[in-house]
């Protein structure tokens, strides 16, 4: 899988942390990558065969497992970098992305602050909308200006 396609699918689980508690999502986790497996081995007809790695699996578990280790601090980055905006009052979709992308942009220095950035902006487009991409810009690069 392309890293696209790894932060797409570990948004995917993310999202879910409103629904069942951080304390569950070891075991979504698992399911989520077991369901994903499924997928693979029987494609449905429309779509393409996909390939899910041992390390691409390790990836994901790793990213999922280090957001929901770090989730409090997101957040209070988020609060403080959101002016006007409750947590509570984001889509959980947006939320989703901002606390992947807010992860990556303080933990994770593979990624570059502007790929977490544009790859956050992609996905508010694909599953928010256009001014969801704005308003997940403009935190984003807060937060940035905010750790200089």
């Amino acid at each position: 899988m392309t890293r696209h396609e790894l932060r797409e699918y570990i948004f995917k689980i993310i999202f879910q942390i409103p629904f069942y508690g951080a304390e569950k999502m070891d075991e979504q986790t698992e399911d989520n990558l077991d369901a994903l497996k499924l997928l693979i081995a029987e494609p449905l007809e429309d779509e393409d065969k996909i390939k899910l790695t041992e390390k691409d699996e390790a990836y994901i578990t790793q990213k999922v497992k280090g957001i929901l280790f770090h989730l409090n601090e997101l957040d209070e980055v988020l609060r403080s970098s959101s002016r006007n905006w409750e947590l509570e009052r984001l889509g959980k979709e947006e939320l989703a992305i901002l606390r992947l992308a807010t992860f990556e942009i303080l933990h994770d220095e593979e990624i570059p602050n502007a790929v977490a950035i544009n790859e956050a902006v992609e996905l508010a487009k694909t599953y928010s909308g256009e001014k969801a991409s704005c308003f997940v810009n403009g935190v984003l690069a807060g937060i940035i200006e905010n750790q200089k």
